[in-house]
C-alpha cells in the first residue's frame, strides 16, 4: 500500500508537522479589501492578523474547487498512491467538502479504471480539532498500524471534539453580521465577552461575561459542565494575537483539569476571518455527539 495524506488549510496544521507526517495542505484563498491571498503562502498568521485591523471590510473566503481537487486527486493516481486520505473542513461551513465529492465523480471521468481509494472525510469541525487527530492518523500509519482501524480511531475522534471560544473584542463579528452592531458597539462599550460553543459544526453562544478577567473561568466552567472527569479529558488551546491571553488560559486549564494541554497553536486566516485577532478556545474531547454512538450494541 502506498497511502498519502490531504487537507486544508483549515486545518492549521503547523508546517512542521505536516511536512514530518507527509500531509498535503492546500491553502484556502481569502479576499480582503478587495485583493485576493491565498493562505500558507501569502501572509503569516500574525500578519493577517494585523491586515484585520487595519482593514475597513472584512476578510472572505472561497471554496477549494472540485476542478482543483480533482487536479490533485490526478496527481495522486499518477503518483501510484493506492489510498488517499483526504479530510475536510466542516461541511456545513463551507462547500469544500461537496466540491471533493465531486471532484471523485471527475477522477474517475479523467482516470478510468484507476484504483486508487479515497477516504474522504467530513470533518464537521475546524482548525486543529481535525488537523490534530490527522496527524495523529497519519503518525500511526508511518509507525505501522493498519489503515482501516487508524481511520476508524480518527472518526471517533472527530465524533467526540468541542470547542468553547471566546473574543475578547466584538469588531471582527460585527463586520461579518454575526452579531448586530449596536450589540457589538454596546457589548465592547461594557466589556461583555461572548462564551461560544462549536459542536458538530453548529455554533451558540452559552453565556456572556463582563470583563476580560472573567473569559477563562467561564471557558473553564462550561468545558467542566460537558465532560465527566476532567483530569482524563484530553485538549488542546488555540489564540490568535494575543500570546498573554493565551498563557492565562493555559496556566487555568493546567490548574483545573490537572494536566498540560496536546498542543497550544495559533488559529489561521480562515478560521481568525471570522473569530476576529483577538480571541481563544479551548478543544477538547467530549461525548460521541451521534445518538447512534450511544446506542448499546444487540447481542
Amino acid at each position: 500500500m502506498k497511502i498519502a495524506f490531504l487537507t486544508d488549510s483549515s486545518s492549521d496544521i503547523p508546517v512542521d508537522l505536516a511536512e514530518k507526517y507527509g500531509i498535503q495542505v492546500v491553502g484556502f484563498p481569502i479576499n480582503l479589501e478587495g485583493k485576493e491571498y491565498l493562505e500558507r503562502r501569502d501572509m503569516t498568521n500574525e500578519e493577517f492578523y494585523e491586515m484585520m485591523r487595519a482593514a475597513k471590510g472584512v476578510p472572505t473566503t472561497a471554496a477549494i474547487t472540485q476542478i482543483q481537487w480533482a487536479e490533485i486527486y490526478q496527481e495522486y493516481v499518477e503518483a501510484g498512491v493506492t489510498d488517499l486520505v483526504h479530510v475536510t473542513i466542516n461541511s456545513g461551513g463551507s462547500s469544500t467538502y461537496n466540491n471533493a465529492c465531486k471532484a471523485i465523480e471527475m477522477l474517475g471521468e479523467e482516470c478510468p479504471g484507476h484504483t486508487m481509494k479515497i477516504h474522504l472525510i467530513d470533518s464537521h469541525t475546524y482548525s486543529m480539532p481535525f488537523g490534530w487527530y490527522l496527524c495523529e492518523c497519519a503518525r500511526k500509519v508511518q509507525e505501522g498500524a493498519p489503515l482501516e482501524s487508524c481511520l476508524k480511531e480518527m472518526q471517533d475522534k472527530l465524533a467526540r471534539v468541542e470547542i468553547c471560544l471566546s473574543a475578547y473584542s466584538l469588531k471582527q463579528m460585527k463586520k461579518s453580521g454575526r452579531i448586530s452592531a449596536a450589540a457589538a458597539v454596546v457589548g465592547d462599550l461594557m466589556g461583555i465577552r461572548p462564551i461560544i460553543s462549536l459542536n458538530d459544526g453548529i455554533s451558540k453562544v452559552e453565556s456572556k461575561v463582563r470583563g476580560d478577567a472573567n473569559v477563562p473561568p467561564a471557558m473553564v466552567k462550561w468545558v467542566c459542565s460537558r465532560v465527566d472527569n476532567v483530569k482524563e479529558m484530553p485538549y488542546m488551546i488555540a489564540y490568535t494575537s494575543s500570546t498573554g491571553k493565551r498563557d492565562e488560559l493555559v496556566k487555568l486549564c493546567k490548574k483545573s483539569f490537572g494536566h498540560a494541554p496536546l498542543c497550544v497553536f495559533s488559529l489561521g486566516g480562515v478560521i481568525s476571518a471570522n473569530t476576529g485577532p483577538d480571541g481563544v478556545a479551548i478543544v477538547f474531547e467530549g461525548k460521541p455527539r451521534r445518538l447512534a454512538d450511544y446506542a448499546v450494541p444487540l447481542p
